[in-house]
């Protein structure tokens, strides 16, 4: 029996994931108090009709009962035989922020505050479920198709998990630095296809551009040392379980050469394993 402990902030994804799991055949409860979950564990056991899977979102909704029991909760399910799995989901503030005004909805932590100051306490009170947890996504730029991606990988193809979530995305400088970038590559000294009367109208997603631009030996040099880097900084990242690491790769305008430079250098992540979503910011702005 495959049991799976779904927990994590509000807002950061648990009802989507929970669908994503009732697809692959999991049999879901959301919502139930930790004390109970080692009873109804034995129950599934015993039931006539054999549950191969189970997934069990428990979080600060339970209020006091989560609080005070979840960590005695997870003793007695590993004393009683049981072998399980944490998926805990989480995401940026700002993220969380924007998820909750557009619903409208108030933190639970924060009825009649503000909701950073909900989001804060409810990431404190969950550092210690998070410490434990086998699988941390950080769904603040995940689509959901990118989610259900993620935890088919995990729970149905069975293949290795790396926690670190990797974005790379094309800017302009005129336009101002993005604001969750971590890592900066500026590459506004390469040739400008602005300059090329024939060329100055597509974006670097156009094959003239991409040609433009990658027939200079810096271009190819550039990328090579780019790669050398992040495959060194990395594993760091992961080891110290960092999250998401954002890259920003800048040109001008953000739209020909940042454009070019991003697409590469996420298709080398991709193709060495890792999980990497591309976004080009400034490519469609005059």
């Amino acid at each position: 029996m495959r049991i799976v402990i779904v927990t994590g902030v509000s807002g950061a994804g648990k009802s989507q994931a929970i669908k994503v799991l009732e697809d692959m055949d999991f049999f879901c409860v959301d919502n139930l108090p930790p004390m109970i979950v080692p009873k109804f564990l034995e129950m599934c056991k015993m039931s006539e009709d054999k549950m191969e899977n189970i997934a069990i979102v428990m979080d600060l909704r339970a209020g006091k009962l989560f609080e005070n029991t979840v960590l005695s909760a997870l003793s007695n399910i590993e004393d009683a035989g049981y072998n399980y799995e944490i998926l805990f989901l989480d995401a940026s503030d700002d993220t969380l922020v924007k998820r909750y005004k557009s619903t409208r909805r108030r933190h639970p932590l924060a009825p009649n505050d503000r909701l950073e100051v909900g989001i804060q306490k409810e990431k404190e009170k969950l550092e210690g479920i998070k410490n434990r947890a086998n699988y941390v996504i950080d769904t603040s730029n995940l689509t959901t198709k990118k989610l259900r991606e993620e935890l088919l990988n995990i729970f149905e193809y069975g293949k290795k998990f790396e926690e670190l979530f990797i974005g790379v995305t094309s800017f302009g400088f005129k336009n101002g630095l993005p604001n969750d970038v971590d890592l900066v590559f500026d590459v506004r000294f390469l040739p400008n296809p602005y300059h090329v009367d024939s060329l100055r109208e597509f974006t670097g997603k156009n094959e003239k551009i991409k040609e433009y631009v990658m027939k200079f030996p810096e271009t190819g040099t550039l990328i090579t040392k780019i790669m050398d880097y992040l495959d060194f900084v990395i594993p760091e990242y992961i080891k110290e379980r960092r999250a998401q690491l954002i890259i920003g790769i800048g040109c001008t305008g953000g739209k020909h050469r940042s454009v070019v430079i991003a697409e590469e250098i996420a298709k080398r992540l991709t193709e060495g394993g890792h999980r990497v979503q591309l976004a080009h910011r400034d490519i469609r702005k005059e």
